[in-house]
């Protein structure tokens, strides 16, 4: 606690906290990150962002927690009724918070402490209506908030989406982190109740403004609820992100002024597992036409940073009415990367275990990553994903689809194997059957039994004629093992060979066949 210093400042008290380099690097200069309800979430979570320090994962950083008179009256953007009768109203005097904050506190702070003090290097960050107030601030004061940390915040607000529907796009240079729990509001009778799906909106609206992936991460905390632990366990996150050395390359000047595609009806979250302790990206597509009775059907595709834009507008073209098959959910499972294959990652994630001396050399003799992961991911779409994505959407528990392509492909047969119960369709793309010695051809032969408690899903093999012969091969035995199931068991088995179509560019028209074969089998 020796990095603390109480203050006031024209009757305002303050927290502020300094780094270890401040007092031991005295030509050193630090950004700024101005923190509502007096700075709790520091105290939270010292020693992580100290040990994050130590680690070179965080830039150093002042930070100054800012005490409310009254939160409701001043992190609010106008005046509202209360929620409950025994409640006083909401004051909203939020512009003359941001204000004195700007215009006040933090000349203060630049003249008598070694800020950077730009907009880029100047945040604004809170939780729940402290998260609210910090938007605004990026809204209003642009010229001083650059960074905005928004941590649980309250858009259930009345006429806040409404606000931001109408808003003008923000500064090039803004940079948000956006995090909610899955949990947040469910128990509430109010509008608090919409704390999850208001937030969702808000992403997606923030994204058709203008603002790109690279300026905004969004979180949603699996089973986070809305209280100051799951807040806290944020707060670095949110630092990171905001002051992180990824921003100055994302947000450099571009030369000419450049408006961002976004496809409609899609969104982007960040999950952690629980089981496996990794990070994804996840792309989500929800169709314009309003759910079925039972609910959206879903397709959950893996590789997403690469697949998630082909799926998407394919889905978009194919799925029109009157003559287009009834639209679904896309879920596909990326990770936080901008190039669209994550190499060490999908081989972990997509492979059962395997002794590393019977692999092949790799084309280029590097040593194979980290593998053997399958089972904890399984686990996490399963128990952590699919109820995710059920609690935020309609979805028809019986019209879910599961497609990856190479080791993705193999993770797939993997799944109908291991469970086949879990989906209704699989789509494996030139599918990885070599990995482990073909050991998923000895596994396949004893499906009979699972596919006999289970009842029989439909499975498309598709793969291209000019791939490498064994690819070829392999998914013709794997036809061939499963084609007796379709008698004995309703498993119902598909393949398809693409003409003149490699390993990669068999994707685009395998496709377009995914989703005609889907729209098939929904119809039996």
């Amino acid at each position: 606690m020796n990095h603390y210093k109480s203050i006031t400042v024209n009757g305002r008290n303050m927290v502020v906290y300094v780094p270890p380099s401040y007092k031991t690097d005295p030509d050193r200069c630090f950004p700024v990150a101005y923190v509502q309800d007096g700075g709790e979430l520091i105290d939270h979570c010292t020693n992580q962002m100290e040990h994050l320090y130590v680690q070179g994962e965080l830039e150093e950083a002042i930070l100054v927690g800012i005490e409310p008179y009254n939160r409701n009256d001043e992190y609010t953007p106008w005046p509202a009724e209360p929620l409950l009768s025994s409640y006083p109203a909401f004051g909203g005097n939020g512009r003359s918070y941001v204000d004195e904050v700007a215009d006040v506190l933090k000349p203060f702070m630049d003249e008598n402490y070694r800020t950077k003090p730009d907009p880029q290097h100047t945040a604004m960050i809170g939780g729940s209506f402290g998260g609210l107030i910090s938007l605004f601030a990026g809204c209003w004061r642009p010229d001083t908030f650059g960074r905005l940390g928004l941590l649980s915040a309250s858009f259930w607000y009345e006429g806040v989406l409404d606000f931001f529907r109408e808003h003008a796009a923000f500064a090039d240079q803004v940079r948000i982190f956006m995090s909610v729990g899955s949990c947040e509001g469910i128990y509430k009778q109010t509008v608090q109740k919409d704390m999850v799906s208001n937030t969702l909106k808000a992403h997606s609206l923030l994204l058709e403004k203008g603002l790109s992936t690279g300026q905004m991460q969004f979180v949603v905390e699996e089973g986070g609820t809305h209280d100051a632990v799951f807040m806290a366990m944020q707060f670095p996150s949110a630092l990171k992100w905001l002051f992180g050395d990824r921003a100055a390359d994302a947000l450099a000047e571009p030369a000419e002024k450049a408006t961002n595609y976004i496809i409609p009806g899609t969104t982007q979250w960040t999950m952690h597992g629980r089981n496996t302790g990794r990070e994804y990206r996840l792309f989500i597509s929800v169709p314009a036409t309003p759910p079925p009775e039972k609910g959206y059907p879903v397709l959950y595709a893996l590789d997403g940073n690469a697949s998630f834009g082909s799926l998407t507008e394919a889905m978009r073209l194919q799925g029109r009415p009157p003559h287009g098959f009834q639209p679904s959910v896309i879920v596909s499972i990326g990770y936080d990367s901008d190039e669209p294959i994550v190499t060490n990652r999908r081989f972990y994630d997509y492979t059962e275990p395997a002794d590393h001396a019977v692999l092949p050399t790799r084309p280029d003799g590097s040593p194979w990553p980290e593998t053997g992961g399958a089972d904890a991911f399984l686990d996490f779409i399963e128990n952590e994903l699919k109820p995710a994505i059920e609690r935020h959407y309609p979805i028809d528990r019986e019209r879910q689809s599961l497609f990856g392509h190479s080791l993705g492909g193999l993770f797939t047969l993997h799944v109908l194997v291991a469970k086949p119960c879990a989906f209704h369709n699989y789509i494996a793309g030139s599918p990885s059957i070599w990995w482990n010695n073909h050991r998923l051809l000895e596994r396949a032969a004893r499906l009979g039994t699972e596919l006999e408690r289970g009842g029989g899903p439909a499975l498309l093999i598709g793969v291209g004629s000019e791939e490498k012969p064994m690819m070829v091969e392999d998914a013709e035995r794997m036809y061939q093992l499963l084609l007796p199931y379709q008698a004995t068991t309703g498993l119902r088995v598909t393949k398809r060979v693409f003409q003149g179509e490699g390993h990669v560019s068999v994707i685009p028209p395998l496709i377009s066949c995914m989703l005609r074969f889907i729209s098939e089998q929904e119809g039996l």
